[in-house]
């Protein structure tokens, strides 16, 4: 079958192999859930940006092991770190490892997350407690020890305007409703205001705090939702820019958040979706 949606992928002319201006050059990081999806791609574009990077993964290595390679292609290091980010001592093991590896840290990007879907009168509270220890526990946990190291760390001018950046990877599902998703928009949702009340709480030490909000982007994750033209047809009545979005367009997003470029932010959330949260059914009128 004609691969339909290809002819909607980035040219790749717009996705550089390795960036001439590295603007986090010697910036340390960590990204978490980074083995796959999204937080796969965020990890090697940071990485490419001139950071070095803790990629942690909770089961399977092998995609960890893949961006560890990648960013290693553009002269970078990286390091996998396996940890439940919902755990506390294992998420406190893995601060004290990027301690151990890097001397600090500048940069967290909290993206691990997960889907546990039922209708509502129907869900079990294991599939909510996890989505919601994984999805919202999981990015206090991070956000937490990454505010103590920055503010033990302070400034450094010749590194970043910042002491440190957090970046909250929600998505559109923290403003749209979702039905037979419940437990994954409560979440969401949940990070929206944890993020925008650290980032009030920290603003004046210049750590800067902020979001990324993707729509729908192809990953393994919603395979169903862009894989056959049908699919793909019914997906695009939910996105006005006609195109579904790719992981790189997401690490992009990131390494700009990340940067100096966009120091006088935070507090923000970037939503990335094409315009899913335009309500394009209203595009007509009504």
């Amino acid at each position: 079958m004609k691969d339909y949606y290809q002819k909607n992928k980035l040219p790749e002319a717009v996705q550089p192999n390795c960036p001439i201006v590295q603007s986090l050059k010697g910036q340390k990081a960590i990204v978490t859930g980074a083995s796959s999806g999204i937080g796969k791609e965020i990890a090697i574009a940071i990485g490419k940006a001139g950071a070095d990077v803790i990629i942690n993964y909770a089961s399977s290595i092998k995609g960890a092991e893949e961006a560890v390679k990648e960013i290693e292609k553009c002269g970078g290091k990286a390091f996998p770190f396996k940890a439940d980010v919902s755990n506390e001592e294992e998420v406190v093991a893995m601060f004290e490892e990027a301690k151990k590896q890097f001397g600090s840290l500048d940069i967290l990007v909290n993206n691990a997350g997960l889907q546990k879907d039922a209708p509502f009168d129907e869900m079990t509270i294991e599939q909510w407690d996890r989505v919601i220890n994984v999805n919202l526990r999981g990015q206090f946990l991070c956000s937490r020890e990454a505010v103590k190291e920055f503010k033990n760390k302070g400034i450094n001018p010749n590194i970043s305007c910042a002491a440190g950046k957090i970046i909250c990877v929600s998505s559109v599902h923290d403003v749209i409703p979702w039905a037979g998703h419940v437990n994954y928009a409560a979440s969401k949702g949940g990070v929206s205001l944890l993020m925008k009340s650290v980032a009030q709480e920290v603003a004046p030490l210049r750590i800067r705090v902020n979001a990324i909000a993707p729509g729908a982007i192809r990953t393994p994750i919603n395979h169903e939702a862009w894989a056959t033209e049908e699919a793909y047809s019914d997906l695009m009545k939910l996105i006005p820019y006609k195109r579904i979005g790719e992981p790189e367009e997401i690490g992009r997003a990131a390494v700009w958040l990340a940067s100096d470029d966009s120091d006088y932010i935070t507090g923000t959330t970037l939503y990335v979706d094409g315009g899913m949260t335009l309500y394009p059914g209203f595009e007509t009128g009504g």
